[in-house]
Parts: structure tokens; sequence; C-alpha cells
């Protein structure tokens, strides 16, 4: 298995990616292309203390890239030979079984649509991330931001790649599929939640897929459904929220914990659990977000990436193409007509 990385994206690239890419080649026993500024990329080996490069990992050069500041719409088109464009590009060709970025999303999307295409009968392409809750069996946020202006069909598509991921990737039988919204009440929300409603009551009806209704974040992240449709502007806000409560939660813990001698000794016996805890919500254990709706395995990594959360962000997408996700989402798609 070939897993084709951006070396140049993300806000610590190219040392996170190089190293992340690096450790996943040697962990994961599978070959990696770092695409981007060969003379960047070999420095950072350099800077690693490695004796050239290491087996299973080359290098395609890439003279350009496309920053946080670009626009998105344009990019690829403009920046020929980005990093992004020429992995992207390698993709298209089968030169690699998938693509890691931490780059700059909506290049990502823009680009993957344009280069590697949709499935067939998918309109939009949706991030799908694996949020933690509270039953520990987590649940999908789709969309989390590619899409910020959305149809109630978009949604609708959202719902069935949703549901065929979880029950894939999560390996959940008849997965539970709620709508973001203020208020369990069918009438709850704008006209998009409203008539966005009637379809996956009807999908339901007929089905398709196991809708249960209107859910609020606070019962999602309660084990109350398995995947969450959202349009990408409410569902980033919602992503954001969960992982910046997070990081205050566990930081005011922290000082708790380190106030006086007292609360120190009580932090020892729950220190392990603390971990536990921090490594579960961590981007660095989640590593990336599925594009799905792409024809080739697409995993864009959070823009602040380590090493680890690069690393991790591989992982994904190694597992993403054993469980062979996109020809079942053809078929899947197929069978559902929601094209």
């Amino acid at each position: 298995m070939r897993i084709i990385v951006d070396a140049m994206g993300g806000d610590n690239a190219p040392g996170a990616t190089v190293k992340g890419a690096i450790d996943a080649s040697r962990d994961l026993e599978i070959e990696i292309l770092l695409v981007g500024k060969s003379e960047d990329i070999l420095l950072e080996i350099d800077n690693l203390e490695l004796k050239g490069l290491p087996e299973g990992v080359e290098i395609v050069n890439a003279t350009e890239v496309i920053g946080m500041e670009d626009d998105p719409s344009n990019a690829v088109r403009i920046k020929k030979d980005s990093s992004l464009t020429v992995s992207l590009m390698l993709l298209r060709d089968g030169k690699g079984d998938a693509i890691v970025s931490a780059g700059n999303t909506g290049a990502l999307l823009s680009g993957a649509t344009l280069i590697v295409k949709r499935v067939r009968g998918i309109r939009r392409a949706a991030l799908a991330p694996v949020i933690p809750n509270s039953s520990g069996s987590g649940f999908i946020l789709i969309d989390c931001g590619a899409n910020a202006e959305c149809t109630p069909e978009y949604l609708m598509q959202f719902a069935y790649m949703g549901s065929y991921y979880a029950e894939d990737i999560l390996e959940v039988g008849r997965p539970r599929v709620g709508l973001l919204n203020i208020g369990a009440e069918r009438a709850k929300g704008t006209a998009l939640q409203t008539k966005t409603f009637d379809l996956l009551n009807k999908a339901k009806q007929d089905g398709h897929i196991n809708f249960i209704g209107n859910i609020e974040a606070p019962e999602a992240l309660n084990g109350a459904c398995d995947v969450l449709v959202a349009d990408g502007y409410s569902g980033n806000i919602l992503l954001k929220s969960i992982e910046g409560t997070a990081k205050l939660i566990i930081s005011e813990l922290k000082g708790i914990y380190k106030k006086t001698w007292i609360t120190k000794l009580a932090a020892l016996p729950v220190k392990r659990h603390l971990s536990e805890l921090k490594s579960k919500v961590s981007a660095d254990t989640i590593g990336g977000t599925m594009l799905l709706g792409i024809s080739k395995p697409t995993i864009k990594a959070h823009g602040s990436s380590n090493a680890a959360a690069i690393c991790s962000a591989i992982r994904q997408a190694k597992k993403a193409v054993d469980a062979d996700v996109v020809s079942k989402l053809q078929t899947y798609a197929a069978q559902q007509k929601t094209g």
C-alpha cells in the first residue's frame, strides 16, 4: 500500500509531516510518497539524524505551496506545481492508494473534486470525523466544514453516506441518524432543517435509513445517535466548540490538581485516567477526517497537526483503503439511488 502525503500542508509543515510520515511508514509497514520541495524535505530528514531516505519513503518534488490564505476555489488551478495539486494528480493517476493533507481545507475539497472527482451520484463531498461520546463508540458528524451552504438534498446525501460509513467503520448495525437542530420538535430550525427532516423521514419510511429525528448537540455527545447530519457551517462550529471545551476542561483539571501538595497527591490515582481522557479527545489520536464522496480515499488532517497527528491520519487512510470504503460507497450510492 502506498499513501501520498502533502508534505508542505499545515502549520507545522514540513517538519511534522515528514516525521509523521516516516513514523507511519515504519509502524504501519506501508510505502509513503512525500510530495513537496525536495530540499526542504531532505533537510527535515537530516534534522531527524537519519542516514538518508528511509526504506519505503520516496520524495516527489513540487515547487509551490498552497497556503491557508490562498483562494480555495482557484488555488489548484493557479498553483499547478503545488504539493497539494501534484499529490492529487498522483492519486488520480493511480500512483498511490490514498492522500493525506493538513493544508487548506477548501483547496483540498476543490482540488479533489476537480482532479480526483466525486463518486458518481454524489453532489457534494463532506467531511465526516468520528467524534467521541459518552457511550465510547463515538458518532460521525457529517458535514463539519466542507459545505457552508447546503440544500436539503445535500443533507439527505450526507445522511446516506454517514450511515454507510458508520456501518463500515464503526461497525454499527442500522446506525441511528439524527439531524442537528436547536430542539427535538419536528418544526424546529430554519427552512433547511424542516425540509431536510421531511426528506429524512420519508427515507426512513422507505426503509433506507434509520432516522431518529432532530438531535441537540448535548444529546449527540451523550450517545443519542451514531450519525449526526449538519450543514458544514453549523457542523464546523459544533466541532470546534467540542475541541475547545475539551481543551479547557483538561487544562482546568490540571490546574486544580497542581494547586497544593494535597491535590498533587490526589492526582496520582487518576493520572492514568486523565491521560486516557486527553488521548480520547486529542487530534493527535483522532488524526484526520475522511472527505466522503471523493472517488479515492482523501484524508484531511488538522491544520495544526504535529507528527503524531499526521501519523494517526495516515493510519486512518490505511484503514479506509483496507476497508475498501470508496468502492463500497459507490455501490451503496447506486443501490440507494441518492443521486
